[in-house]
């Protein structure tokens, strides 16, 4: 299935930088702008290695924002992947493999990557013999109650991505901020991160505490429990430090 970038919002509009859609996916901004823009790699006496960008960026001459929001759940996905343990050189054969197989353009950002993906991946884990990608792949998935699902790792990711009716991702819910339900939504606020209760910007509730605000006060005026706030704002204070 191909989506029309003008069609869609979460597809054809820039909303983040690679600085800002690291941070909020919780991965190194060097680790994101490969992913995003690809990379060359030159090692000492052998031959460039070069890797192609895996999730979606758009291109702009004039600066500012390149992620859309479908680009931004690619990379959550892909992060997910990468804490599982696996490298993305050695998992690139089995997205291309995914994107075969369940026809998709945005196979990382689709619902059928948690109800197929296991079983693709798995398969190309078989053809592919003992090679290294194949053992990444297997990393990948498990098998339980006579099923091929992803490891806990990766479905716990999965699972805090909702989808909408073309079962493409519509909002995801960021687990860096505890108990704090955070989201980004990107028909809401830009899709900035949110609390999924009340709608309101983290970024304005860390700069009204930081003038001096109590943490009562905010609690009262945008309904979020304390200790809530005190995780959406340690998450916010640890990555300025």
């Amino acid at each position: 299935m191909t989506v029309s970038a003008e069609a869609d919002l979460r597809f054809g509009v820039p909303l983040y930088s690679a600085t800002d859609a690291a941070r909020y996916i919780n991965v190194s901004r060097t680790t994101f702008a490969s992913w995003s823009r690809g990379y060359v790699q030159r090692p000492v006496g052998r031959s460039p290695v070069t890797g192609a960008p895996v999730i979606t960026s758009i291109r702009r001459e004039s600066g500012g924002p390149t992620i859309p929001f479908i680009g931004l759940a690619e990379g959550f996905v892909l992060s997910a992947f990468r804490r599982a343990g696996v490298p993305l050189q050695r998992i690139r054969p089995a997205l291309v493999r995914l994107q075969e197989q369940l026809g998709l353009d945005h196979v990382l950002a689709s619902r059928s990557l948690y109800t197929d993906g296991a079983e693709v991946l798995y398969d190309y884990a078989e053809s592919a013999g003992d090679t290294a990608e194949a053992r990444s792949a297997r990393r990948l998935v498990v098998a339980r109650n006579d099923q091929l699902v992803f490891r806990e790792v990766v479905d716990a990711y999965l699972r805090r991505i909702e989808f909408d009716g073309d079962r493409y991702a519509r909002l995801i819910h960021l687990p860096q901020y505890g108990s704090a339900d955070v989201v980004v939504d990107p028909e809401r606020s830009y899709g900035l991160p949110i609390f999924a209760k009340g709608a309101v910007r983290v970024e304005i509730v860390q700069r009204r505490f930081k003038a001096g605000e109590s943490l009562t006060d905010l609690s009262e005026d945008s309904g979020i429990p304390e200790d809530q706030l005190v995780d959406a704002l340690r998450v916010h204070t640890d990555a300025a430090a």
